[in-house]
């Protein structure tokens, strides 16, 4: 039987670049109702600031199903107590699998071992699957806490105590 396997990863890698790659390319896509180029995934892909996740401002993680690279997902420390979830993607092929489900507690163990102690996000309104995903992982909705041209609805949850 086929599992996931997922842990931390530099943002780098093969395997991470190509998920991040593809990440862009659907929510790009998804937003200008028409593929991407590979041009313009290049631009987006350029200064987008993923360098900070890595410790101690942040954290990226891969996860595999068998043996292939299928999700990815980063924390980035906002302050002290909060962690922002970003980049969190599953290959469609994947998608179902119980992969995202694992991938959302890695990420907040990830944040919780640098001291976060609440976790946010934003994220777009056509990205309906996304913001059902984190509803149903006790995700509420939250006034904005930054603005930004893709920013349309912003969620949090609260994560216990900070190791």
């Amino acid at each position: 039987m086929t599992s996931w396997t997922l842990a931390r990863e530099a943002f780098d890698s093969v395997s991470a670049s190509s998920l991040r790659r593809d990440y862009y390319d659907e929510v790009a896509s998804r937003y200008w109702k028409r593929p991407a180029t590979s041009g313009e995934i290049d631009r987006g892909l350029a200064g987008d600031g993923v360098e900070l996740l890595t410790p101690p401002t942040g954290q990226f993680v891969v996860g595999h199903y068998g043996e292939e690279p299928a999700a990815c997902g980063g924390i980035l420390m906002l302050d002290a107590e909060r962690a922002e979830l970003t980049r969190v993607y599953i290959r469609p092929a994947f998608r179902g699998k119980n992969g995202a489900s694992l991938l959302l507690e890695l990420l907040e163990e990830e944040a919780r071992s640098l001291g976060a102690c609440q976790m946010v996000l934003n994220t777009r309104l056509d990205l309906i699957e996304a913001r059902a995903l984190y509803v149903r992982h006790g995700y509420a909705e939250i006034p904005a806490y930054c603005t930004g041209p893709y920013m349309e609805i912003w969620y949090s949850k609260d994560l216990g105590s900070a190791r």
